[in-house]
């Protein structure tokens, strides 16, 4: 029991991150690819599994060793108009993304208890603003890993959905793919929303606020903690990603179980897809997919809102920081509050939010390939790494998982 409480408490920045890659827009992408096709798509996120975990491990190893994020080293060792492509790219896919998380939040607690979407969306808004900026980030991160127990809503629509366990296992261990637009744009729509570059931003600059929290120097300084930290980084995140896909896959055989079942293959958003599970599966399943929403949006909205913060703040050389008292880095908070605003007033104005998610999958898409090439220079260069330069199976790991999301970028423009 001891040992299982010390490997939980070394379980934090992978856990959150992992957790918030569920966020409301991939309910949506994992809940039209379970109604669309059933349980036979449910391999490609077994596939996607090692990509995502080797490239968020390689994001965290370099804020950890460097004890800077991913735009403040981009700053030190890459032209400034790469730096600026790349925030401005992120900040885009971001407030489009927020916008369309904050909307299906709104709709999903509409569904639960009636009432006004879109105020419910701006509090929403309010509250996670709210959050980053005043409470203290030993208490912050500590909601956060909490908050991830909200996905064990989605593995329990599963054990009243009336899976076919075979099929289930079929379709996630043996890959069926079929050359069509059709599958082609699934397995796009899959990895697109699975490895988004937001998530490589917070994954980094969470290790950078650990060690601030933790009062230690970063491992190209103090090499000799290095095999504990880069044990611990990998654990993390292997768990943290792991879990993420597990919900995936879930989300994925609940929908095929019941929407795919009864012939619904068509979904337009998260909220929807919670609509209608409640004729097929009942009342209860229903609730827990539309407080899995909310839950997921809640972990989701701030690291979205927060990863923009640690990029435009880095690119600028302010000082940043969740551990950071307001008045110390008024530039980003007000950031994260600017971004989240700009994402819920996409709901007021309005912008289709299906297109908008596709345009945020077509945005990260594109931004995610060449960001990952950097990256992979970044953590392989001695200069910048030291003798902790990522080598090895890791290193095969993060060029494979760049080659793939390359293919994605390129299927985009021709699906």
């Amino acid at each position: 029991m001891g040992k299982l409480r010390s490997a939980l408490r070394k379980l934090g920045p992978g856990l959150v991150t992992g957790a918030a890659d569920d966020d409301p827009s991939g309910v949506a992408t994992y809940s039209q690819v379970g109604a669309q096709f059933g349980y036979n798509m449910g391999w490609a996120i077994l596939f996607s599994y090692p990509l995502l975990a080797s490239i968020q491990a390689i994001s965290a190893e370099i804020g950890t060793v460097t004890g800077a994020g991913l735009a403040q080293n981009l700053r030190r060792h890459y032209p400034r108009w790469l730096l600026q492509l790349v925030v401005n790219l992120l900040l885009i896919a971001n407030i489009i993304n927020l916008g369309a998380d904050l909307g299906a939040m709104g709709a999903a607690l509409g569904l639960l208890i009636n009432g006004p979407v879109m105020v419910y969306a701006g509090l929403f808004a309010i509250i996670c603003v709210l959050l980053e900026i005043f409470v203290s980030y030993t208490h912050y991160a500590r909601i956060l890993k909490w908050g991830t127990l909200t996905l064990f809503s989605y593995v329990a629509v599963v054990f009243v959905a009336g899976v076919d366990w075979t099929s289930a296992a079929y379709g996630t261990f043996v890959p069926n793919f079929t050359f069509d637009s059709a599958h082609a744009m699934a397995l796009v729509a899959i990895l697109g929303t699975t490895i988004s570059p937001y998530l490589f931003f917070w994954q980094a600059g969470q290790e950078v606020e650990e060690q601030h929290r933790r009062h230690v120097k970063p491992l190209c300084v103090a090499p000799r903690r290095a095999g504990s930290e880069l044990r611990r980084i990998r654990l993390d995140t292997m768990v943290g990603m792991g879990f993420s896909h597990l919900t995936a896959l879930f989300i994925v055989i609940a929908t095929a179980a019941t929407l795919n079942a009864h012939g619904i293959t068509e979904v337009e958003s998260s909220a929807q897809a919670a609509e209608a599970l409640r004729p097929i599966a009942g009342d209860f399943a229903f609730a827990l997919f539309a407080i899995g929403i909310i839950g997921t949006g809640m972990l989701a909205v701030p690291i979205l809102a927060g990863s923009a913060a640690y990029a435009v703040s880095e690119s600028f050389g302010w000082v940043e920081g969740l551990d950071r008292r307001p008045r110390e880095a008024k530039a980003f908070y007000a950031t994260i509050a600017v971004a989240t605003i700009a994402g819920l007033t996409l709901n007021y104005i309005g912008i289709d939010p299906i297109k908008a998610l596709y345009w945020a999958a077509v945005v990260n898409g594109i931004l995610a390939a060449p960001l990952m090439v950097v990256m992979m220079l970044i953590s392989t260069n001695r200069n910048v790494m030291g003798k902790l330069a990522v080598s090895g199976r890791l290193a095969v790991g993060g060029w494979l998982a760049t080659g793939v999301m390359g293919v994605v970028a390129i299927g985009f423009f021709l699906i």
